[in-house]
């Protein structure tokens, strides 16, 4: 996928953009902001302060999410900037989903699919066999998601506090088609 060339349902387009660009830096803050309050909430009955946020941000950047180390993808609907995904390289077949969000706002007008689908073409384009992440037990509406397209819980391959369940997808590539 080239970023000259988004994918198209109704109203949602996908492509490819830059990390640090303005529009990919308040939709990872936006983010953030969600996961991390939701968390606050569950745990310890409150949104997360700004200094909490903040240094959440810092301590997880998105910076691999760029070229050579990964891609990082912009949804928009209605020519707005709506959504985003990242894809991190792990190894030479496989990739690390992460950052996936989409606003509240245009939430089941089928953006999450579409960005999902334009995740599996990013990582074919990166030569990918497989798609894995984590993600957390409370985030119910992600992990039907990522269910409703192909993804299944895998044993852990990563850890961490927010990491508690993990999937797996394979990615058919032209050279699996061969084999």
């Amino acid at each position: 996928m080239t970023a000259s060339t988004p994918h198209t349902t109704d109203s949602w387009t996908v492509s490819r953009a830059g990390v640090g660009s303005t529009e990919a830096q308040v939709l990872l803050r936006e983010y953030y902001t969600d996961v991390a309050n939701r968390y606050y909430r569950l745990h310890l009955g409150r949104d997360g302060t700004d200094e909490e946020i903040e240094t959440g941000l810092a301590d997880s950047p998105s910076d691999d999410l760029a070229g050579p180390t990964g891609v990082f993808l912009l949804g928009r609907y209605g020519g707005e900037a709506q959504s985003c995904a990242g894809l991190r390289i792990l190894d030479d077949r496989t990739v690390e989903l992460t950052r996936v969000f989409v606003r509240h706002a245009v939430r089941g007008t089928g953006g999450g699919g579409r960005l999902l689908a334009a995740v599996d073409e990013a990582a074919r384009s990166l030569g990918a066999e497989r798609i894995v992440l984590d993600t957390r037990l409370d985030l119910v509406e992600a992990r039907a998601l990522y269910a409703r397209h192909g993804y299944r819980e895998i044993p852990a391959y990563s850890s961490g506090p927010y990491a508690q369940v993990w999937y797996g997808k394979d990615v058919n590539t032209p050279e699996h088609a061969a084999r």
